[in-house]
């Protein structure tokens, strides 16, 4: 196997025979697009690949094509990158700022001819150590004004471990949501689906069954996530109960408990009782102060008293 330079060579003479005519019917589209190349990677032969799948051994080097696209009437220049991936806290794919080591393309900038395609080269190099399962990335174009990415999917051959969790359960009383996290301890891509119950001393206020979120959870992240809960129970104390599947991973439970009671119905039951309470409290002060009292005599008129001293 050649070592990468002259690899990388070869790469940069490819992409010069590979920039095709575009019809100019596609200039109404007015934006440059970037995909998988027809007929590359692990995948058949054909239009429509959503994103480039990749696989291998540790130690190989694995090559694909991307298409670039200029249906305007003016020449393109972009500027390349590959980037390794991650999930944002909520769960969006997104990509790191810094290059993907893994990624090698032809050329950090293309530019393109009106209305026509380029085919850019590029491989991905496995390390001799790197560990099995799937190492998410994108190669990135940009033209100062516009970016976009097209998700690499590198699959490194050995063991792989589909693992899900579904943890912090809690419920947002306030906002009227759960709230909950996933987090991702094997070496695979999932696509998890969720199913959620509760259940009150006055019965179940809550079933959801299982259905596809929409998240893609990359190995080793772990998201923050919401579920709405619109019409909660009035009063009720309930368990709330969250089930989180994937493909290839042992299901995964969580819950969390909460009191819901009306509190302004509440605090006025609460004002009238306590206002009967102090009223009971001053009577029974003051007829215990009437018991208590020492007995007085009772006045006599002066009358008899000067008959008394005579």
């Amino acid at each position: 196997m050649p070592p990468r330079p002259i690899r990388l060579a070869v790469f940069a003479a490819a992409l010069a025979l590979t920039a095709l005519s575009v019809p100019a019917a596609r200039a109404a589209d007015g934006e440059w697009t970037a995909a998988p190349a027809s007929g590359g990677g692990s995948r058949p032969s054909g239009d429509g690949r959503p994103y480039f799948y990749l696989e291998g051994a540790p130690g190989s080097v694995l090559e694909d094509r991307l298409s670039l696209t200029n249906p305007t009437a003016r020449p393109l220049t972009l500027r390349l990158r590959g980037a390794a991936a991650y999930n944002t806290a909520t769960g969006a794919f997104a990509v790191r700022s810094g290059a993907d080591p893994w990624l090698a393309l032809a050329s950090a900038e293309v530019r393109i001819p009106p209305r026509t395609r380029a085919d850019v080269p590029f491989a991905v190099t496995v390390p001799a150590g790197a560990a099995p399962g799937d190492h998410p990335a994108a190669l990135v174009a940009s033209d100062g004004g516009r970016e976009a990415g097209v998700r690499v999917q590198v699959r490194v051959a050995g063991p792989v471990l589909p693992a899900l969790t579904v943890e912090d359960v809690r419920v947002d009383k306030g906002r009227s949501l759960i709230r909950y996290a996933l987090v991702n301890r094997g070496n695979t891509t999932l696509a998890p689906s969720l199913a959620v119950h509760a259940d009150g001393l006055f019965g179940q206020p809550l079933r959801r069954p299982a259905r596809p979120l929409p998240v893609e959870l990359l190995p080793g992240q772990r998201v923050e996530l919401t579920e709405p809960w619109r019409s909660p129970p009035a009063l009720d104390r309930v368990e709330v109960r969250l089930t989180v599947t994937a493909a290839g991973a042992a299901r995964s439970e969580a819950t969390a408990s909460a009191v819901f009671v009306p509190w302004s119905p509440v605090a006025g039951a609460g004002c009238v009782a306590a206002g009967a309470g102090a009223a009971l409290w001053i009577r029974r002060r003051r007829r215990r102060a009437d018991l208590d009292a020492p007995e007085v005599p009772e006045p006599v008129s002066e009358l008899e008293m000067t008959g008394a001293a005579s």
